[in-house]
Order: C-alpha cells, then sequence, then structure tokens
C-alpha cells in the first residue's frame, strides 16, 4: 500500500472530508468533523493512526508488535499508529481504516 491507495480509499467513503488542521505534514481524515485517521507525510516507511476499539487496539498491538504500535500523539487507549512494512496485508490496513471510520460513525446519523 503507498500514501495514494490509502487515501483514495478513505476519501472515497460517505461524508469525509481531509485537512491539514496540524500542518502540512500531516493529512486528517473526519467523518462529520470527527478524525478516523491521520497521516504524517514526512515519515517512511508509510505509517499512520486509527481509532480503534480498546480491547482490539491491545489484541493488534500483541499479535504485531513492530506494526502496531499504541497511538503516536494520540489517546493509547484508542488509537493504533500503524506502520506499512509489508507485514500487515492490504485487506488488513484498509480492514482497520474500516473498522475507524465505523467508530466514529457510530451515533452519528447518516445523512
Amino acid at each position: 500500500m503507498n500514501i495514494e491507495q490509502l487515501r483514495d480509499y478513505c476519501i472515497q467513503k460517505p461524508f469525509v472530508t481531509e485537512g491539514f488542521p496540524f500542518g502540512e505534514t500531516v493529512i486528517v481524515f473526519k467523518n462529520q468533523g470527527k478524525v478516523f485517521l491521520l497521516i504524517p507525510l514526512d515519515l517512511f516507511p508509510l505509517q499512520f493512526n486509527v481509532k480503534c476499539n480498546p480491547e482490539m487496539a491491545l489484541e493488534l498491538r500483541e499479535a504485531y508488535p513492530h506494526s502496531v504500535l499504541p497511538g503516536y500523539h494520540m489517546n493509547k487507549m484508542h488509537w493504533n499508529t500503524i506502520i506499512v512494512d509489508g507485514v500487515l496485508s492490504n485487506k488488513q490496513l484498509f480492514e482497520m481504516v474500516d473498522a475507524s471510520y465505523r467508530l466514529v460513525t457510530k451515533g452519528k446519523s447518516l445523512k
């Protein structure tokens, strides 16, 4: 996966916006105003932060200790930093994006 694939996957979801509220080096994706994914543009390999159910966050960190880390500069209970280093498949990465999107969608009416 590369940054263009990740961006395209996020932006095609309903009600998603992207912006740079933290400066020009971090793309932030929101669903109806709620952040669900952040991509630092100045790090290699590609990595991104996703919101995660706390129990699943811990399970993923234990299963993939070098590729799934506590969310950098985020609430460690609810966010993971995902390192795109080839350990996780694109399918797994997209599933994490989908789960994050769903978490911020809960309780919102999709108009």
